[in-house]
């Protein structure tokens, strides 16, 4: 499958992205540890306000209008900018944090040069490594899932070589509980996958085709039903933790 363009717009697709895309407590320590001793945080692609810390100043941008009126009454107000073009000075922020979000940006290079740009000390950067997406058992029953992830997700190299500075690259696992219901989030859960709720908070989904999306969740099921997924698959449902294609980079300046 030819992949034309890997911009994605969720003022187009009007979902309710708070409904199954919140903060993950496991994940969230990642991220806080991460930090630092940071006071202040920028937090870039900001979204809903997911992962956000409570015990920090946060400045949060997010240039989607259907995202930041998602945000909750406990969240401070978002900037509307790009990552590209960030609003603030040079060295204004402790820490900058961008959480499952760089695979979205027009540019990404640029945006991550403009975290490095407005923080003093550390860069968080949360991201999908796109040599490990199509080992995700989901890849068997939509192929063109890799395709899409591949094609806009940064390698881990790019990352680190374009934030410079001292890197750090760790695997992040995800809990079977995980709350925030990106792809990997229902590892041991498949049934999920036949939610179209579930789907259209998935961003990957609205590369396809419709045929092709409904291919592939025709396929899951029917494999549900059978039990084929679960005599190939099943030791997933019991499994506390997957540790998958999610990364976690921390770069000191």
């Amino acid at each position: 499958m030819e992949i034309k363009s890997t911009e994605y717009s969720y003022d187009k697709q009007n979902v309710k992205y708070t409904r199954h895309r919140q903060t993950d407590p496991f994940i969230f320590e990642y991220i806080n540890k991460a930090l630092g001793d940071a006071k202040t945080v920028l937090n870039v692609g900001a979204g809903s306000g997911s992962y956000e810390p409570v015990d920090r100043k946060v400045t949060a941008v997010e240039p989607s209008k259907l995202m930041r009126e998602q945000r909750g009454a406990d969240k401070v107000k978002a900037v509307e900018a790009f990552a590209d073009d960030l609003p603030f000075d040079d060295d204004t922020f402790d820490a900058s944090m961008a959480i499952l979000t760089i695979h979205h940006w027009p540019d990404i290079k640029k945006g991550l040069l403009e975290m490095k740009r407005v923080t003093k000390n550390r860069v968080v950067v949360m991201t999908f490594d796109p040599d490990k997406v199509g080992e995700f058992w989901l890849a068997e029953y939509c192929p063109e899932m890799a395709e899409v992830d591949k094609a806009r997700s940064p390698k881990i190299d790019f990352i680190t070589e374009t934030l410079g500075g001292f890197c750090t690259v760790d695997k992040v696992q995800v809990p079977y509980d995980c709350i925030d219901g990106f792809n990997e989030a229902f590892y041991g859960k498949p049934e999920a996958f036949l939610q179209e709720s579930v789907r259209r908070s998935q961003s990957f989904w609205d590369f396809l085709p419709p045929e092709t999306e409904q291919k592939a969740v025709e396929k899951l099921r029917s494999d549900l039903e059978t039990g084929k997924w679960d005599k190939k698959y099943g030791h997933f449902r019991t499994q506390p933790k997957y540790e998958g294609a999610i990364r976690l980079i921390v770069a000191e300046k």
